[in-house]
């Protein structure tokens, strides 16, 4: 049975009611039916001003309108969550994964040279067809890959090839920030959302209206995209000089398991890095394979190894950069060739690089046909 008060309601006037010693409302205008009746509602964290504020928020929750404005807001702060998701990487689709039982041998060099540096196997071992090698770790689960490409992994002597793999391997234990779980997203995050804000032109022949508000949100949006950008390479910048010296840490980590020469003789490959790229393409033209590719690769180097000094000096000014991810090759060889040498820990004989190459010959003969028909 509704009672009626003799209090009138602060809203609307209207005489307050009450049911069975309920805490009074009115009945015209709803004022005070939200609130925290002690007396008649359980408790629900055992202290009374925080059982308050619970009884307040749901009450502004049931009560919210749908559809509103803000629902418009929420949108699109869930759009932009997904935009900026944290992306995690994933294996390169054009990465030919090769298994340990398609080759044995390969998989064997690599899990020697890990256990050599003290770095944790890849999960996954693959090649392609880039004068290049990189390890990465990809998913929330961080697998880690390493990539071998095979016109730089088949110019290689067997020393060069087990510190090519020290360094990638290295890059498992060094620290590297673009590798972590953490640092890795939110290396890109400012990026992506400066991609998201930047301005496009999309009003086509409107009136005065949609021109002065086209122009109105392109400024903005210019503005925020510029910004968000701003913060990107600034902690890309701070971010990089990690990633140098995480290089540098790689190069030892490839010393200690080929010896310091080999390591030296690949960062001069990578250094010559178009002309090992020139003979590879000409020995594949001539339909030869890894073994033509090493010998055509080593006469090139013998035949600069009076200008590769001052070939590591160009490099300090030609690749000095503060978004370069790598220091120059000159700085690393000058690094690795001042320090105590090392004698090689792993030492791989020719015999067992034709093996290694034999499980690899599907894919070098691909690689070949691919290389001779692009140049």
């Amino acid at each position: 049975m509704n009672t009626a008060t003799a209090d009138d309601c602060p809203r609307c006037g209207a005489t307050t009611v009450s049911l069975r010693e309920a805490l009074p409302w009115c009945a015209a205008c709803e004022w005070n039916l939200d609130g925290y009746d002690r007396a008649r509602q359980a408790p629900e964290f055992g202290w009374g001003w925080v059982d308050r504020r619970t009884h307040q928020l749901a009450a502004r929750l049931f009560a919210y309108p749908f559809p509103s404005l803000a629902d418009v807001f929420a949108v699109a702060l869930i759009v932009l969550a997904v935009a900026l998701r944290p992306r995690f990487g994933r294996v390169d689709p054009d990465l030919e994964i090769l298994s340990r039982e398609q080759a044995p041998e390969l998989h064997a060099l690599v899990e020697q040279v890990a256990t050599t540096i003290g770095a944790p196997l890849p999960h996954v071992i693959g090649v392609d067809d880039s004068l290049n090698a990189y390890a990465m770790a990809v998913g929330p689960r961080r697998r880690r890959v390493l990539a071998l490409g095979l016109p730089l992994w088949g110019t290689l002597d067997g020393q060069e090839r087990v510190a090519l793999l020290g360094h990638e391997l290295g890059h498992f234990v060094n620290g590297d920030v673009r590798r972590s779980l953490v640092t890795q997203p939110a290396l890109t995050m400012l990026g992506n959302a400066a991609d998201l804000f930047r301005p496009v032109d999309q009003v086509r022949g409107g009136g005065i209206v949609e021109m002065i508000g086209d122009a109105l949100g392109r400024t903005i949006s210019w503005t925020l995209s510029r910004v968000l950008f701003a913060g990107h390479l600034l902690l890309v910048v701070a971010a990089l000089r990690d990633s140098q010296r995480a290089e540098y840490l790689a190069d030892e980590m490839a010393a200690r398991a080929a010896g310091t020469p080999g390591a030296a003789r690949v960062l001069d490959v990578l250094l010559r890095h178009e002309s090992v790229a020139l003979v590879v393409r000409q020995a594949c033209r001539r339909g030869e394979g890894p073994e033509g590719w090493r010998a055509d690769a080593a006469g090139s180097l013998a035949a600069a190894a009076d200008s590769m000094p001052l070939l590591r000096q160009l490099s300090v000014r030609e690749q000095n950069s503060l978004f370069a991810s790598h220091p120059p090759q000159g700085l690393r060889h000058r690094m690795l060739t001042a320090r105590p040498p090392h004698e090689p820990r792993v030492v791989l004989t020719d015999e067992r690089v034709a093996r290694i190459d034999a499980e690899l010959a599907r894919h070098y003969q691909r690689v070949s046909r691919q290389i001779a028909l692009a140049g």
